[in-house]
């Protein structure tokens, strides 16, 4: 015989399943930004949390399953169920989170988190002990496989892709995906007579269907509890409530702040500074102006296999490459993790501006200016940091195309008409550099880097 299910439980699985996706992906997509010192930690969590929400809402399906004869659970398989769950998608999550997502690590992460899925769906059926015999229609387990799978590599690209589309998205798709697979499952599962009897319950210490639904409506509250207050703002120390962290929305950085120069291009992952010591702290996640974001910030770079930070003060220009951008620091190309708008919401529009869909520039870097049609583009003479430290020796000039929706808005900062606003003091009480009005460059043919 199948196994019908009762639609309340069912739906309470889904509830559960997606609060424990939403706390726990919430935590991974900070893993990139956050201090190496706190990294494990944020990792254990959001693998832990992920953990309860799958399990507690597999343990909730089979609640609803309404079995023809009383049934009780087998401890040991219950807690290893639960011990692969939290080690598989640990290991999922750390692969997605490192570096670049590309397509190979994005595959092997999906096995990853959708094998450990399944495995901690039969683990838990094989805790299933009463009178009655178990069969698995391989269709079945094949198709709850591929759905977890799929679904899996779906949600960690959402969260880990560069997109960053809001967090309830990549929640749902990971609440989806950990159901569906459940729910096709179970739909293979025909029960029978049972073949042999029942082990003496010395020799398998079990729980029954009442205390494991106590259990179970416990994990559910604990997973509940820290769903609700990730939704809940702080209250900053001037008493003003601060917006709920939800990764992804936010343009406030997360991870550290510098002070002096940063150079971007040491291949030893440290920071050189000629002025004062690097200082690593935790920003207040609250709201903040624009500018005080970036006199306090950096941008996250990665060369060569290193994390490092560009300061702000070096950052020349910023290219959309798919869903990362490329920093350029006036001597070469970084990659940077991540996207166009996210790059935008952490500059200081007072020294930056949006000219293109695929490009953000440094106004005070502009040296000069071409008309293509009902377009232009600018450009940038590349040279090296302020202190010095490194030289460009090619001479090109870059060249940074402005969109023609945005050329009369360009043309009209450069040409003084917004220059009230510009001059105005940041929130530090220091003015940003003003570029100038910029002379026609003659001829074409200048070489494009950008």
């Amino acid at each position: 015989m199948t196994v019908s299910h009762e639609p309340w439980l069912v739906m309470l699985s889904l509830v559960v399943a997606f609060q424990g996706s939403f706390v726990g992906l919430s935590l991974a997509v900070r893993l990139r930004d956050t201090a190496l010192e706190d990294r494990r930690k944020l990792l254990a969590a959001s693998a832990l949390t992920l953990a309860l929400g799958i399990w507690s809402m597999h343990f909730v399906g089979m609640l609803a399953a309404r079995l023809p004869v009383t049934v009780n659970f087998l401890v040991l398989p219950t807690l290893v169920s639960f011990l692969v769950c939290v080690l598989v998608v640990g290991l999922a999550v750390m692969a997605a989170s490192q570096g670049r997502l590309s397509v190979v690590r994005l595959a092997l992460s999906a096995l990853v988190m959708g094998a450990g899925i399944c495995t901690m769906h039969y683990l838990g059926m094989y805790a299933l002990h009463g009178a009655v015999a178990m069969q698995h229609d391989p269709v079945y387990v094949i198709a709850s496989f591929l759905v977890a799978f799929n679904a899996a590599g779906l949600a960690l690209w959402l969260s880990f892709g560069g997109r960053r589309p809001p967090l309830v998205r990549s929640a749902t798709v990971q609440a989806l995906a950990i159901s569906a697979m459940h729910y096709i499952a179970m739909a293979g599962l025909s029960l029978g007579p049972a073949l042999s009897p029942m082990p003496a319950p010395s020799l398998a210490p079990e729980l029954s269907a009442g205390t494991l639904a106590i259990v179970v409506a416990c994990v559910a509250f604990l997973v509940s509890g820290l769903f609700l207050l990730t939704l809940v703002p702080q209250q900053s120390a001037d008493g003003s409530p601060e917006r709920p962290e939800v990764p992804g929305a936010s343009g406030t950085p997360q991870a550290w702040t510098m002070r002096g120069h940063v150079d971007p291009l040491q291949t030893d992952g440290t920071f050189s500074n000629q002025h004062e010591p690097f200082a690593s702290q935790t920003m207040p996640r609250r709201v903040v102006s624009s500018s005080s974001i970036a006199e306090r910030s950096g941008l996250p770079i990665e060369r060569d296999g290193v994390k490092a930070v560009v300061a702000v003060e070096h950052v020349y220009a910023v290219q959309a490459d798919a869903h990362y951008t490329k920093v350029f620091d006036g001597v070469r190309h970084l990659f940077c993790p991540l996207s166009i708008s996210e790059v935008e919401r952490r500059l200081d529009a007072a020294e930056f501006m949006r000219v293109h869909r695929s490009h953000i520039v440094r106004l005070s870097r502009v040296t000069g200016q071409r008309r293509q049609g009902d377009s232009g583009v600018l450009l940038l003479a590349p040279s090296g940091h302020p202190d010095g430290t490194r030289k460009e020796t090619r001479g090109e000039t870059v060249c940074v195309p402005v969109s023609r929706s945005r050329w009369a808005q360009v043309r009209s900062r450069f040409d003084g008409e917004d220059q009230g606003n510009m001059a105005s003091p940041t929130s530090s009480g220091h003015h940003t550099e003003q570029p100038t009005r910029l002379p026609e460059a003659a001829g074409a043919g200048l070489p494009s880097r950008a």
